[in-house]
């Protein structure tokens, strides 16, 4: 043990005599603003140089003209670099001998000669679209393509994002989840579409496409996840960004929005408010063949909704930084909904003559309130994130039907009020550690409760009815759901391997409870969900990616509650299944990944319970029901690729086109993206012969005379076997915008028509049980679109992280997943 001792005594000697302690002082003042009011944040990084070659000492952020630390230091030469938002980027060399104990260095700091307009990452080139080994980044704030319209619009524009004739949306084939920055949607089905179809898509700076998540992320999720990224930047002083669009085809309506942002001291601060006026129609018809009849009956349904959104928004931010370490972060977003669906139905048949006419006000309330506090721990980048969240949504809906059936009159009426409570609170460390190793960790506890109590009557007038009160049936849904979960991550570099695994415990407890079924429904679910991912660097510009991953999705309250029709009379009905079980996922992948740009890959998945969207009837019933049902076992394989065509390359040259490389939004090229999918199902039989379906997508982009800038959109989804559907004509859509910047680009100016030819249609054909079902569904998708955005005040951007990455409650299902 002495001799221990005496070693160790005699290293640290050792090593104290060969580094001295510096009291380091950093004098960094600016050539525009004075010291006392001066509160830019400054980076400044400590080097040592040998020999041509530097070592990295450490990396400090700060404010204010002066920066103070104590080192110890070998003898030698340093680099000091100091940069900053505002700043060029300044550099000295210092030297330490065995007798230096105090250095001062001083920099007189200038100001960039251009400020910058718009959200940059530093020795970075722009990129509208970047390809990683697990996810794709698509910019939308400055692609005029996708940032008029809603967040609807520009995610059903996404290349390789395909939504499929049951409504639900696929990722080079896999099914999604919707997250909104870094979070899953507590909305479901109808509540999510048309949420989104209430956030304008210009507050959107970019779209992740993540396609085999790990650990960190839910478990509660299918697959894949389209992440939803809102503007964050921060300016100092106040600013302003107006944008209108002015939808015109059948119907004519603005759609107004303001933008407000600034920084002053340690608070920045974001808020936008917009109100959305739409009106849109959509007509849908079923040829509905009864098989347990014999011979069988048939009835022709058609149905024609004329729909009005009015929806009024508020989204804002605050960042409070309490000091260099250390933020907190408030967000507040609330959603005001006025809508109203005028519907006219017929049903005709052999002695059936079935006509309704009915009128749907629906009116949301919805708050969203959370609360993150981040902490850096220290400078080589250990943090911990606290987050609580809370959504509420209260809803109500009324439905009036007026029914004439063979010259008899009767009524048709209900109401439901939907309920929604969302709950969690959420940690997250990040650990780096020596040798390219890292470990992240965390864990969750979230409640959720849902209740909606519908009314109905079919015999009293529409004014007897909500007058009196009396309703002849009463249907109480309640859902809760609690989530405790824990995960672990580590990340390894090897040479040119990098492996990233996961673990994720999840406990959930669900009960389901309706008035429709006797006993209460529960499932307890306590499981460990891994993730395994591989990326080989082949080189600077090429990787190899393999990954693999279990998940689980519980079905969400619109595909269970049995309030939840939009389709409701003597002869057509809609609603939830109590009894759908939590589907279960293996997904594995393997993708090559070149130049940003390129990727080539296959995915192939195995699922138990896969919940789907069908017509079925009960055996001697006329009656046609729209339902969600489980699949035993679904199997899923697809092969894809997207590439870009460089137009610059093949009409400009070579060297005009290495020319443009760096600055992509001056760049002429078609994206183009191309998939095979194939579904294998046990325990449910469609009746065709699956060979499988490829589908085709492409997005342009092309520069011309007068700085007009212009973008296309093409996708189709051809006929043949998608899922467990037979599509009997192609689904296809054409867009087309022109936008132009005026005025230093802060007036843009955007004329914008989709669905050109008024071709996005639905033709497909799909059996149940007791049921064989041809339906057509039409919207008025040809729409033309003015858009005006005018931005107004500083334009110097501040470098802040004030991204909350919620966890939103995932409750999966409905018409969008």
């Amino acid at each position: 043990m002495k001799s221990i001792i005496t070693a160790l005594i005699m290293l640290t000697g050792i090593f104290v005599s060969a580094q001295n302690s510096i009291n380091l002082e950093v004098k960094c003042p600016s050539d525009f603003t004075n010291c006392e009011s001066d509160k830019d944040p400054r980076n400044i990084l400590l080097e040592k140089t040998d020999g041509g070659k530097s070592t990295q000492i450490g990396t400090y952020e700060t404010t204010g003209c002066t920066f103070t630390s104590t080192k110890a230091l070998q003898a030698g030469m340093y680099l000091v670099t100091v940069s900053g938002v505002n700043f060029e980027t300044a550099t000295q060399v210092f030297e330490v001998n065995a007798q230096t104990r105090d250095i001062t260095v001083s920099f007189l700091l200038k100001q960039k000669s251009t400020a910058l307009g718009e959200v940059t990452i530093f020795g970075a080139r722009k990129q509208y679209i970047k390809v990683e080994s697990d996810k794709t980044t698509v910019r939308v704030r400055e692609n005029g393509m996708l940032n008029s319209g809603s967040s609807l619009d520009a995610v059903k524009r996404l290349p390789g994002v395909v939504k499929g004739p049951g409504g639900n949306l696929a990722l080079n084939g896999k099914g999604v989840k919707i997250y909104i920055d870094g979070a899953p949607s507590s909305l479901t089905g109808t509540d999510l579409e048309n949420y989104l179809a209430t956030l304008p898509a210009n507050a959107i700076e970019k779209v992740e496409l993540i396609y085999n998540p790990g650990a960190a992320y839910d478990a509660n999720s299918s697959g894949s996840i389209i992440n939803i990224i809102t503007s964050s930047k921060k300016m100092k002083g106040i600013n302003a960004s107006f944008n209108i669009n002015y939808n015109f085809n059948k119907y004519q309506k603005p759609s107004p929005q303001i933008l407000l942002n600034g920084k002053q001291g340690n608070v920045s601060w974001q808020t936008m408010v917009g109100y959305n006026y739409i009106e849109t129609e959509t007509r849908n018809r079923t040829i509905t063949e009864f098989t347990s009849f014999n011979p069988a009956k048939i009835l022709d349904n058609d149905n024609k909704v004329v729909m009005t959104f009015r929806n009024f928004y508020w989204r804002t931010g605050t960042n409070y930084r309490i000091n260099e370490k250390s933020n907190l972060l408030v967000n507040y977003n609330l959603n005001l909904s006025n809508d109203r669906f005028d519907e006219y139905q017929s049903t005709k048949a052999t002695d059936i003559n079935f006509t309704s006419r009915g009128y749907s006000p629906n009116r949301n309330t919805n708050n969203e309130l959370s609360l993150q506090y981040k902490l850096k721990l220290d400078t080589i980048g250990s943090s911990l994130d606290v987050t609580a969240y809370g959504n509420l949504l209260r809803q109500s809906r009324d439905r009036q039907f007026t029914v004439l059936e063979n010259d008899v009159r009767s009524y048709n009426n209900n109401t439901a009020n939907l309920d929604l409570d969302n709950y969690y609170l959420k940690y997250d460390f990040n650990l780096p550690l020596k040798n390219d190793f890292s470990i992240t960790t965390g864990g969750k506890y979230n409640t959720t409760k849902v209740r909606d109590l519908g009314r109905y009557n079919f015999d009293s007038p529409t004014d007897d009815i909500f007058e009196s009160g009396n309703f002849a049936t009463l249907i109480d849904f309640d859902y809760s759901e609690k989530n405790l979960a824990f995960y672990g991550e580590v990340r390894k570099k090897i040479k040119r391997f990098n492996f990233t695994a996961g673990l994720r415990f999840e406990d959930y407890r669900v009960e389901r409870a309706a008035s429709t079924v006797a006993d209460k429904i529960t499932f307890n679910n306590t499981n460990f969900f891994p993730s395994l991912n591989v990326m080989y660097e082949v080189n600077k510009y090429m990787n190899i990616t393999s990954s693999y991953s279990r998940r689980i999705s519980q079905p969400g309250y619109f595909m269970l509650d049995p309030n939840s029709s939009n389709i409701f009379n003597k002869y057509n009905t809609s609603e939830g299944n109590l009894t759908l079980s939590p589907i279960f996922f293996d997904n594995y992948e393997l993708k090559f990944s070149a130049f940003d740009y390129v990727q080539l890959g296959a995915n192939y998945s195995v699922i138990k319970d896969n919940t789907q969207f069908i017509f079925e009837a009960e055996p001697g019933e006329l009656v046609s029901n729209r339902a969600f049902i489980s699949i035993d076992k679904t199997d899923v394989f697809n092969a894809y690729i997207n590439f870009p065509i460089p137009l610059d390359y093949i009409f400009k040259g070579s060297a005009e086109f290495m020319k443009r490389m760096n600055t992509i939004d001056k760049m002429n090229y078609i994206f183009v993206n191309i998939n095979y999918g194939k579904t294998i199902t046990e325990g449910y039989s469609n009746g065709f012969r699956n060979r499988g379906l490829m589908t085709y997508g492409a997005q342009s982009q092309i520069l011309l005379p007068w700085g007009i800038t212009n973008n296309m959109n093409y996708f189709i989804l051809p006929k043949g076997i998608y899922e467990i559907y037979r599509i009997d004509k192609p689904i296809q859509q054409f867009d087309i915008s022109f936008n132009r910047d005026f005025m230093d680009k802060k007036l843009k100016l955007g004329l914008h028509c989709f669905d050109v030819f008024n071709a996005n249609e639905v033709n497909a054909f799909v059996t149940g049980r007791n049921i064989d079902t041809r339906f057509y569904e039409k919207t008025d998708s040809r729409t033309f679109r003015v858009s005006l955005t005018w931005n107004f005040g500083n334009q110097k951007l501040q470098k802040e992280n004030t991204d909350i990455n919620v966890d939103k409650k995932n409750q999966g299902g409905g018409m969008l997943k």
